[in-house]
């Protein structure tokens, strides 16, 4: 008697040669819903990935015809005050996982990035996107506005712009999305894997320990006013001035030579 195994709601594939780690949303058949039990399973992936030394650059991407088209709806009816909180607490948990790992992490934005999956593309430190991809928050329209996802968004592009997706939940294509700056770069679909893998080498280039004291600090900075962002970054850069790699780094430059970085 044979016994079903779930499949993986997420997953991960590390290039040990590139240092990038790609993870897939896995549930193609539900246009990759962000159900409780798939982002319980990426919170604990992008841990277990920010914890590792021989990852540089984390690529996140979906399985299947789209992106992600944000919650999962099924979830989201008859349900308790305590279980509608479990579901958004943990929605926050994961959109706070992205940008509190060391590593960088690329959203790689096909079909649609709707709610829910707008918001994770927008918690993302860099996002490309296929030329057909589409953005929005259409929770207005059923009664659900998308309060959470307005959080990252409005940090992204702006209040006037977020109010528009929010109010009238008609989404944005790709280019005007990178006009807006939601999204870095718009390529055509079938160039999508190879320009963000491109990104991820780039950023690979540098010392990971050093990329990930500017991504901390970029965030640590970001809320704050004039006065004190400068008071913490200038303090974050006498620190990471007397790291090794960052002393490999100037000595390599003045010395006209490739830096040998030790990522300490």
């Amino acid at each position: 008697m044979s016994t079903a195994v779930a499949a993986p709601t997420v997953l991960t594939e590390i290039d040990a040669d590139q240092r990038i780690a790609t993870v897939t949303l896995n549930r193609p058949e539900k246009r990759n819903a962000l159900s409780l039990a798939l982002m319980t399973e990426l919170v604990d992936v992008l841990r277990e990935l920010g914890a590792r030394r021989d990852v540089a650059v984390v690529i996140l991407a979906g399985a299947g015809p789209v992106f992600s088209a944000g919650h999962d709806l099924s979830e989201m009816t008859g349900r308790t005050v305590e279980e509608y909180r479990e579901i958004f607490d943990r929605c926050c948990d994961l959109m706070e996982a992205v940008q509190s790992i060391p590593q960088p992490v690329i959203a790689q934005v096909h079909g649609i990035a709707t709610a829910a999956g707008c918001q994770l593309a927008a918690t993302c430190d860099l996002v490309v996107a296929e030329e057909g991809a589409r953005f929005g928050t259409p929770g207005v329209k059923i009664g659900l506005f998308c309060s959470t996802p307005m959080v990252a968004i409005t940090r992204v592009i702006g209040q006037k712009r977020a109010m528009q997706l929010l109010l009238t939940g008609v989404p944005i294509d790709a280019a005007t999305a990178a006009d807006w700056g939601l999204v870095n770069e718009v390529v055509p679909a079938d160039q999508l894997a190879d320009r963000t893998r491109e990104l991820a080498a780039q950023i690979t280039a540098a010392s990971s320990v050093v990329t990930g004291i500017g991504k901390e600090a970029f965030y640590a900075q970001i809320s704050r006013d004039q006065r004190s962002a400068y008071e913490y970054t200038k303090t974050v850069m006498t620190m990471n001035a007397l790291a090794a790699d960052a002393q490999e780094g100037i000595c390599a430059f003045l010395e006209k030579r490739q830096p040998a970085w030790s990522d300490r």
